[in-house]
């Protein structure tokens, strides 16, 4: 019995320590700025600006700059913001998106060594501009996505700016593994899967996403089915709250001391309440795959007739979770 306690502490303390250190260095997700179109103006005639401006490896200035350096040095100068320097970090920060959806800029991605090598900035017309290390010319010039090398070389594109035709929805698909908490036994809990609907009303810095999900959670420690119906606010990329009325399934109880706990599902709307954190994310396809860690409040009442137990309730109404949520756009 002491062994399971120690093992189970050991899996929880191990999991929470890989997200925390996961974590680390990791960039944030793409911009929010208030008027996508002027941004988008403004990126290009600063990135325009360097237009003759020699390749430097590792450059940031007039005198010599590379590809990345460009990106770096057009977010910076026309947004006052920084991105990420290297070309590889830039692919996995960006939103994907089709290149039959290109917009002025947004970010062109290269395979020129074997992997991931080049980037440029989109400026309308299959046009983009770039530094360019080798070929006939140089330097910070312009290149078209159609010619044969750029063509046979491209990987993929970006954005770091909001679509000025982006509806502002936001779709997403998740699943996850519950664990035990002080009271349960053995680290496995139950699994969930989600499904939800965010819209971005995000201004300048600040970020704000109003959503609607619905979830299947099997509780296998309690031996309830529940249906939570949550609404959600997004307060960061990577913070968001929830809260909701829940339909539980099942007789829940808490096994405390060889001894069966008995609870009631409480109703209201604050039958769950939660806080959902995704530190972690890459490009996938046309969206995002996030990690993320979760806690999750649900209200079970016990039998008025038993003792007071805290670990048991505790048990009962706490869940922690760790998963994986996929996220687009429309």
């Amino acid at each position: 019995m002491v062994k399971g306690m120690i093992r189970s502490k050991l899996y929880r303390v191990t999991l929470v320590g890989c997200f925390f250190f996961l974590s680390i260095g990791l960039g944030a997700a793409p911009l929010e700025v208030g008027a996508p179109k002027d941004a988008r103006r403004r990126l290009i005639a600063v990135a325009e600006g360097y237009r003759g401006t020699p390749y430097r490896y590792g450059g940031l200035q007039s005198t010599g700059i590379d590809c990345s350096g460009l990106v770096y040095m057009s977010f910076y100068t026309a947004l006052h913001v920084s991105v990420p320097r290297t070309v590889r970090e830039l692919y996995q920060w960006v939103d994907p998106v089709p290149r039959s959806k290109l917009q002025i800029g947004d970010l062109v991605f290269f395979n020129t060594t074997g992997t991931v090598s080049h980037v440029g900035i989109y400026v309308g017309d299959n046009q983009f501009i770039h530094a360019a290390s080798d070929g006939p010319t140089t330097g910070v010039i312009y290149s078209s996505l159609d010619e044969s090398y750029w063509k046979n070389a491209f990987v993929g594109a970006g954005r770091a700016i909001p679509s000025a035709e982006w509806l502002g929805l936001l779709l997403s698909l998740g699943a996850s593994s519950s664990w035990g908490t002080v009271g349960t036994q053995g680290p496995f809990r139950g699994v969930a899967f989600q499904a939800g609907i965010e819209y971005d009303l995000s201004i300048f810095s600040f970020t704000l996403r109003p959503g609607l999900e619905g979830r299947f959670e099997w509780d296998q420690g309690l031996g309830v089915v529940r249906f939570p119906v949550t609404l959600s606010l997004g307060l960061t990329d990577q913070l968001q709250i929830f809260a909701g009325p829940t339909l539980s399934f099942g007789d829940a109880t808490v096994r405390e001391n060889s001894a069966d706990r008995r609870y009631t599902a409480g109703g209201g709307f604050w039958g769950t309440v939660g806080l959902l954190w995704n530190p972690i994310s890459f490009r996938a396809g046309d969206g995002r795959l996030s990690l993320f860690m979760e806690g999750e409040w649900q209200s079970y009442v016990s039998d008025r007739a038993l003792a007071p137990d805290w670990s048991a309730d505790l048990a009962a109404s706490l869940r922690l979770s760790a998963g994986f949520l996929y996220r687009w756009g429309v």
